[in-house]
């Protein structure tokens, strides 16, 4: 239960020259980290490969899958999977995570990491070619339902396919899983239903709010989102899992809920949890969550600027002093 105030001093500015430009608001620099550096071995990123699902019939996904320098079956590294890869994967976006992977695994402040990036389905025979950065349209019936469905494509279908050719680690506490938005909510709901498979989950901007809500209507029960976390949380047996969240002040506010206050509703409840699993028989488990708060709106670019001392936290390599300290 630790919270993490960065002050904008902390986050370094890619350029020495902006060194004493005051920050606006939602801006965040990236540090060295999350750039591509000269003599750094980057891992293979391959892709993007079509992925038909059964068990979400009718779409069509891709995913791409990063092979760290020096992978070695024999020795299976750890995995991170990332929802929304087409972003994940951007070499010019808010995230960056191969070029992030490359500098943590070279420097040794991380374990080897396979990494797969995938993208929501689409209602289609082929992936459409011209979305580009854009959504996929079954994203929301993805992403943003709070049951097992997504979980069993990822575990049942798509892992195993990777598997064929890659190894990856079975351990939950060597498996992580993020997103931003409703990619958040898509890695947080993947842990809370298999935390025997995901023990790490990173959430960015997280939608925990009611946009996959349906009201009961022809017969049909009603259909909850993700803002009954907070209360499915505190109500429930704590996961063997860590969280790391992030938000900004000034993320959206609108139909569906308030994503800052949605945010840290579920921090609240996190913590709740674990100074009350004796007293409500929760444990024995207790969760380890760090946060961080913003001033940013709805955007990748705080959360990618965090990314790197993230990754050092969930999964550092031996002796290595995490950066992300309480």
């Amino acid at each position: 239960m630790i919270r993490i105030l960065l002050a904008a001093a902390v986050l370094a500015v890619a350029s020495p020259a902006l060194a004493d430009e005051p920050r606006k608001s939602g801006e965040y620099a990236f540090t060295p980290d999350s750039l591509e550096q000269p003599g750094v071995q980057k891992g293979q990123l391959l892709g993007p490969y079509e992925f038909h699902s059964k068990i979400i019939a009718g779409t069509v996904r891709r995913y791409w899958v990063y092979v760290p320098v020096g992978y070695n079956p024999k020795t299976p590294p750890n995995l991170l999977v990332f929802q929304d890869g087409q972003r994940a994967t951007n070499p010019n976006g808010s995230l960056r995570v191969p070029a992030v992977l490359d500098n943590l695994i070279a420097k040794g402040d991380i374990a080897p990491t396979l990494g797969i990036f995938v993208t929501p389905g689409n209602l289609s025979e082929h992936y459409p070619d011209n979305l580009g950065m854009s959504n996929p349209d079954h994203r929301a019936e993805e992403y943003d339902v709070v049951d097992d469905t997504y979980a069993r494509m990822l575990l049942e279908e798509l892992l195993p396919e990777v598997s064929r050719t890659y190894t990856f680690s079975d351990n939950p506490r060597h498996r992580m899983i993020g997103g931003t938005s409703s990619g958040a909510i898509a890695a947080f709901t993947v842990a809370w239903n298999r935390p025997d498979s995901f023990g790490n989950v990173i959430s960015l901007i997280g939608s925990y709010t009611s946009i996959a809500y349906r009201p009961a209507a022809d017969g049909q029960p009603a259909r909850f989102g993700g803002d009954t976390y907070p209360g499915l949380i505190r109500k429930s047996k704590i996961r063997p899992i860590r969280i790391f969240i992030q938000d900004g002040s000034n993320d959206l506010d609108n139909e569906h809920g308030n994503w800052f206050l949605a945010n840290q509703q579920m921090v609240k409840s996190i913590e709740w949890a674990n100074a009350n699993a004796e007293k409500w028989n929760l444990g024995p488990a207790k969760y380890e969550l760090k946060y961080v708060w913003g001033d940013g709106g709805h955007s990748d670019q705080h959360g990618g600027t965090l990314l790197p001392d993230i990754l050092r936290w969930m999964a550092p390599a031996a002796k290595k002093k995490l950066l992300l300290e309480a």
